[in-house]
């Protein structure tokens, strides 16, 4: 962090000069505000309407006036339903007074906003400083050298208006799915120059070395020169080059390592303004990183000659309790967790803060950059002036790798010439959702996506947004089966998952609370205060990439493993590996992990794209155990991901491990109905009952009962989809359940309809059980999020424990506090065994059926659908022990998702063995 820290100072610093010791050749600055909403400077502050409305007060600067507790909350979409609905209008008067050293004197003094929501009019000291700007995500600036007062007090004026008065303006960007702000919510700050100076600097390093410069300069004088030293960022001098001063100019540098995603090589190039006798006028430094990008019409988007994945994120500048106002470390974390899930692109809607990708420059991650514009558009000239903005600050990121203009139909074709103009590298302009200059970037599509686009089509296809992430659905919902479609074309070249974080706001006007606007802004894989969701594994799962073959840990397995490397660019021999070997000890043990042991390893040669074989554990040392886990580290020492899988079946941990016991337990069964009627626990009722059949049809024939030993056997047959289920009461009072599902005739087994639903969602048995009891679960199996059949991918075997939540993923209405995460209702894979944790009925549930799901309660529909539905049907009952469990949707409905999302199809003919769902309870155990 420290280190990071320092680097984006020196960024900041290449920006506007460096500060240290500075000389009347380098760029000065002075911030009149903080740099994020952790470090704001007070300002005072009138807002016309709304909160506080009409009256002097004092404001943080930067910052959202909202969040402030000013003016009036607004989300873009308010003229849903009623087209006559006028947004909040209010604006606000900034005042700031400010000191400049008389040192000052002689030079070119610029006041620079990094963005101003939305129309800003400055003054200096009662005068404008230039016409007023319009657009609020865009850094602009005035020369105002001949306003300021030197070696004294000055007065600065900015009246905001939050609603344009362009209507383009408000068409691009505030009639759009995203909470509206007003204010100046970017640093503000002072820039001295020399007369004679470097204006503006843009560059194309390119991956061979080559470098070209266009240089505007302001009052060089005649036979002046351009003298430009590159740099390692420790420094280090590698080379130097003095040329004519020209507006564009040509060189080459040896031995330059090449920028790209893995290996984020950068370098800091030094240019400085000499006059004819080689005095230095005016230095600037910036960070550049050689790389050469390219669209490679009907074949792929390159870099360096690699042709490109994109595994990205639609990422928002946003904060519950500052709105668009972010600071170093807020960007650090969310460029960190986009890492963590083996992201390795991110595009918003708008550009973002520079520091963000200045991070993204350091940390390897490409970025799409784009003009603002969702439905809406920008008129040319507005969307001009805002152009030449966005690419004279971002045209030096070697991140930056596509220029988007526009969003969804928000996009003026007009505009389009002006990138190309202002950008020496070309990089490709896009209009994202459309099929435009050979590449495609439709939103939304189908797993089948085919007709006329991309499998049955030749443009390279690039979603921009996919895998919808409202409440659970999306993101790792569905992706596994997307992703394998899509990567097998060698026309993709990635794709953008919508969206990185739930945008819901603190509403000061409403005592603090979290409002998503009714589940709008809820599209994250991880919550407002960056909260990691269950669909947050299952990406960094799929997206890994060492990707493990699928294995099963068998007597006969000899340590070894296949691993793909999916990787762009790197070697699989530069990253290691560690793995433990744990034992996984029973409620009846315990109910502890304990390491059995360890080891670390270097993975072989593998180049990227290809398989091969890693030995990771000698037989001995693994089969003592339960679970093996893996974890994979990067050539940096960045964790990749972590994998684990069972040492054994379900029924053999069963015989091998002590399962807890508990007498003083009595069952009673109808032998007229075969019902379960009760469990009575040393005279006192177990409230778990209504044991019954879930995506199932049967008809009770006859029931036996009988001792086999000291064990007391009960067993009821049935007609459909149940063969039979033997019950089994042991003297130490636990009880077994071996329901065997067979359909010996063929047909309906004398039912009335089918003997099972032809298309299964869920499949097994249930049971009723007041969840008021509950008060926590722990148990082995997958973990500690809860699955849907397209979401399994993610969740790890292991021992896991959470306490009771009624936690609705990404619901964030009312107080913040209410919100816990892993979610605790659910489906929970491959359990082998689970204890309800009770002060009055705890029960413990142990499985010797591999796969077995486990169903905990009913998860709450979102409050915010209005009566929709985000999760699919759950089966009747609270606890279930099920075979099959329902996909959940992304955006798109089931039908439009890949096979894993599919519902189930099951066929018993003559000679099977049928499904069994084998389990045992245990109850009034405690650990």
């Amino acid at each position: 962090m420290k280190h990071l820290s320092l680097t984006f100072a020196l960024l900041l610093a290449g920006i506007a000069g460096a500060q240290a010791a500075p000389g009347r050749e380098q760029t000065w600055i002075q911030y009149l505000s903080g740099t994020g909403f952790d470090d704001a400077v007070t300002w005072d502050f009138r807002c016309s309407a709304g909160m506080q409305g009409g009256r002097w007060s004092k404001i943080a600067v930067p910052s959202q006036w909202e969040l402030q507790g000013f003016g009036e909350y607004t989300y873009g979409r308010y003229y849903f339903g009623d087209p006559t609905a006028e947004p909040s209008k209010e604006t606000g008067l900034y005042r700031h007074s400010f000191h400049i050293p008389a040192g000052w004197k002689g030079r070119e003094v610029d006041i620079v906003f990094d963005g101003v929501m939305t129309d800003a009019e400055v003054k200096i000291n009662g005068k404008p400083a230039g016409e007023i700007h319009q657009g609020a995500f865009y850094r602009f600036s005035y020369r105002i050298t001949d306003l300021v007062r030197y070696g004294g007090r000055n007065q600065l004026e900015v009246l905001v208006k939050k609603h344009s008065d362009n209507p383009s303006v408000n068409n691009a960007e505030r009639r759009a799915d995203w909470w509206l702000f007003g204010g100046i919510y970017r640093p503000v700050w002072l820039r001295s120059m020399p007369v004679a100076h470097l204006e503006r600097i843009s560059l194309d390093p390119r991956a061979d070395g080559t470098l070209r410069a266009v240089i505007e300069t302001e009052e060089a004088p005649a036979g002046a020169s351009l003298c430009y030293i590159l740099k390692g960022t420790d420094g280090t001098v590698l080379g130097e080059r003095t040329l004519p001063a020209a507006s564009e100019q040509v060189m080459e540098w040896q031995g330059v390592l090449p920028w790209e995603c893995e290996h984020p090589n950068l370098y800091d190039l030094e240019i400085s303004l000499l006059d004819a006798s080689g005095k230095v006028l005016h230095t600037l430094v910036k960070r550049i990183g050689f790389r050469t990008v390219e669209l490679r019409p009907r074949d792929g988007l390159y870099l360096n000659g690699t042709k490109l994945v994109l595994k990205g994120t639609n990422r928002h500048c946003f904060y519950p309790e500052s709105g668009r106002t972010t600071s170093e470390a807020l960007d650090l974390q969310d460029a960190r967790l986009i890492r963590e899930m083996n992201m390795n692109a991110v595009r918003s809607h708008y550009p973002p803060d520079e520091r963000f990708l200045d991070i993204c420059d350091s940390l390897g991650i490409f970025y799409l950059d784009e003009l603002a514009g969702w439905h809406g558009r920008y008129d040319t000239a507005t969307g001009g002036k805002l152009v030449k903005e966005m690419v004279e600050r971002d045209v030096n990121h070697p991140c930056v790798i596509i220029w988007d203009n526009g969003n969804e139909g928000g996009w003026n074709t007009e505009l389009d010439h002006l990138f190309y103009d202002l950008d020496p590298q070309k990089r490709h302009v896009i209009h994202p959702w459309a099929d435009f200059d050979e590449l495609d970037t439709h939103h939304y599509p189908a797993y089948q996506t085919g007709v006329h686009r991309f499998m049955n089509g030749y443009k390279v296809f690039m979603p921009t947004e996919f895998m919808h992430s409202n409440y659970d659905e999306g993101a790792g919902a569905g992706l596994e089966d997307f992703w394998a479609r899509y990567t097998e074309h060698p026309l993709f070249a990635g794709g953008f998952i919508w969206a990185f974080v739930d945008e819901s706001v603190v509403r000061t006007d409403r005592g603090g609370i979290l409002d998503s606007y009714s589940g709008m802004g809820n599209d994250g894989i991880v919550g407002p205060y960056r909260e990691k969701e269950g669909s947050f594994f299952a990406v960094r799962n799929i997206w890994s990439p060492v990707q493990i073959q699928p294995f099963y840990i068998t007597p006969s397995f000899d340590g070894n493993i296949v691993v793909k490397n999916t990787y762009l660019f790197t070697n699989l021999e530069d990253c290691t590996f560690r793995y433990r070997v744990l034992r996984v000890m029973t409620p009846g043990e315990g109910g502890i992990a304990e390491e059995l042991s360890s080891g670390t390893g270097d993975f072989p040669y593998i180049e990227p794209g290809m398989m091969g074989k890693v030995f990771i554990v000698k037989g001995d040392e693994l089969f003592r155990g339960d679970v093996l886990e893996l974890e994979a580290f990067s050539d940096r020492g960045e964790s990749i991901c972590k994998w684990s899988w069972p040492v054994r079946y379900a029924d053999e941990y069963f015989k091998a491990h002590r399962t807890l016991s508990s007498g003083g337990v009595d069952v009673v069964f109808n032998e007229t109905t075969g019902e379960l009627e009760k469990i009575t626990k040393n005279g006192r009722e177990v409230p778990l009952k209504g044991f019954r059949p879930v995506g199932l049809r049967w008809k009770f024939k006859e029931a036996v009962t009988r001792q086999e030993g000291g064990d007391r056997i009960f067993v009821a047959r049935y007609q459909g989809g149940v063969d039979s289920v033997r019950w089994t009461l042991t003297p130490d009072g636990r009880l077994g359940m071996d329901a065997l599902l067979l359909n010996k005739d063929g047909g309906s087994g004398g039912l009335d309809g089918a003997w099972m639903d032809p298309n299964v969602q869920y499949m097994g048995f249930t049971f009723d059980f007041p969840e008021e009891e509950v008060e926590g679960m722990k148990w082995m199996g997958r973990g500690p999020y809860r699955v849907w059949k397209n979401r399994i991918r993610g969740a790890e075997t292991g021992l896991w424990s959470k306490p009771w939540n009624n936690t609705v993923t990404g619901e964030a209405y009312g107080p913040y506090e209410h919100l816990q995460y892993p979610e605790f209702q659910g489906y929970h894979a491959n359990i082998y065994w689970a204890q309800m944790l009770s002060r009055t009925h705890p029960f413990t549930v142990y499985s010797e059926t591999d796969g077995l799901y486990l169903r905990v309660f009913t998860p709450a529909q979102p409050k915010g659908l209005d009566g929709g539905t985000s999760n699919p049907d759950f089966p009747e009952g609270d606890i279930s022990l099920l075979i099959d469990i329902p996909a959940i949707k992304s955006f798109k409905p089931i039908p439009q998702h890949g096979p894993r999302s599919q519902p189930g199809n099951v066929r018993i003919k003559s000679g099977d063995e049928g499904i069994r769902i084998k389990v045992w309870f245990s109850f009034g155990d405690t650990l």
